[in-house]
C-alpha cells in the first residue's frame, strides 16, 4: 500500500504537531472523495460545451456570460482542497490525473458515438446533428480543462502543502484562502482562452467578461464554501483512524 511520506519539520516545537500529517489512501474515505471529484470533472466537460448568457449588467455594458458547467467546476476545488489537505499532494495529483484520464476517455467515446453511422431518415439525421453540436466540441473544453485545471490545481495543492509544511495542523482557514484565489485564477485565465472557441466567444472584450466573470464566480463559491470544507475535513480527520494514528505519534515525537 502506497503512504504519504511525512515531511519532518525544520525545527520542533513542545505542545505542537511536529511536521504535517496525512491519512492513509487506503482508508474509507479516499475512494468516495475520488469518485465525486471524477463524476464533477466529467460533467462539468459535458456543461461547459454550452455557452451561456444571463444579459447585461444595467447601467454597466458587462454582458454576464459564462458556460454550463459554471456551477459544478467550483466542487472540483473544494474536493481538492479536502484530499490535499487530508491525503497529501502526492494523493490530490493522483485524482486530478484520474478524474482527466477519465474525462479523455469520455470526449474520446464522444468521437466514437458520433463517427458511427445514424439511422436513415430525418429523426437519425436529426439526432446526429445534435449529437455533433452537443458533443463534438467536449474534447476543447477538456483540453482546456485539462490544461487549466492541472496548473490551477497543482498551484492550490502546491500552497497548501508548503503552508502546511510551514504551520503544521494549524492555520487551515488560511491555507484554503489562500490557495484558493491562486489557483482559481490561473486555472479561469488558461481555461477560458481555451474554451472560448468551443461555446462561440469571438471577440476580446467577450473574452474579459467570460474570465473576469468566471473567476469571481469561482473565487467566491469556494470562498463561501471554506466553512463547509474546513467542517468536512476536520470531520473526516477525527474519523480516520490511521490519521489519528499518525497525529498522535506526531505530537509524541515533538513533545
Amino acid at each position: 500500500m502506497i503512504t504519504e511520506q511525512n515531511t519532518p519539520p525544520a525545527r520542533q516545537h513542545s505542545g505542537r504537531p511536529a511536521g504535517a500529517v496525512y491519512a492513509d489512501r487506503g482508508s474509507s474515505h479516499f475512494d468516495i472523495l475520488l469518485a465525486a471529484m471524477v463524476t464533477v470533472v466529467v460533467l462539468s466537460g459535458i456543461g461547459a460545451a454550452k455557452g451561456v448568457s444571463f444579459g447585461t449588467i444595467p447601467g454597466t455594458g458587462f454582458d454576464i456570460l459564462t458556460d454550463g458547467g459554471f456551477f459544478l467546476f467550483p466542487l472540483a476545488y473544494v474536493l481538492g482542497d479536502i484530499i490535499t489537505e487530508l491525503y497529501g499532494a502526492r494523493s490530490a495529483r493522483r485524482a486530478i490525473l484520474t478524474s482527466f484520464a477519465v474525462s479523455i476517455l469520455a470526449s474520446v467515446s464522444y468521437q466514437v458515438i458520433i463517427a458511427l453511422p445514424p439511422f436513415p431518415g430525418e429523426y437519425g439525421q436529426a439526432k446526429q446533428e445534435a449529437l455533433e453540436l452537443a458533443l463534438g466540441p467536449v474534447w476543447i473544453i477538456v483540453l482546456a480543462g485539462l490544461a487549466g485545471f492541472l496548473a490551477g490545481q497543482s498551484l492550490n495543492s502546491f500552497v497548501v502543502t508548503r503552508m502546511k509544511r510551514r504551520m503544521g495542523e494549524r492555520g487551515l482557514i488560511a491555507r484554503l484562502f489562500t490557495s484558493s484565489g491562486l489557483g482559481e485564477l490561473v486555472d479561469t485565465i488558461i481555461f477560458c482562452s481555451i474554451a472560448s472557441v468551443a461555446i462561440g466567444i469571438t471577440t476580446l472584450e467577450q473574452w474579459a467578461e467570460y474570465t473576469i466573470l468566471g473567476f469571481v464566480y469561482k473565487v467566491i463559491v469556494q470562498y463561501a464554501m471554506i466553512p463547509v470544507t474546513s467542517a468536512v475535513i476536520r470531520w473526516l480527520k477525527r474519523t480516520d483512524p490511521t490519521y489519528q494514528e499518525r497525529l498522535a505519534a506526531a505530537r509524541q515525537s515533538a513533545a
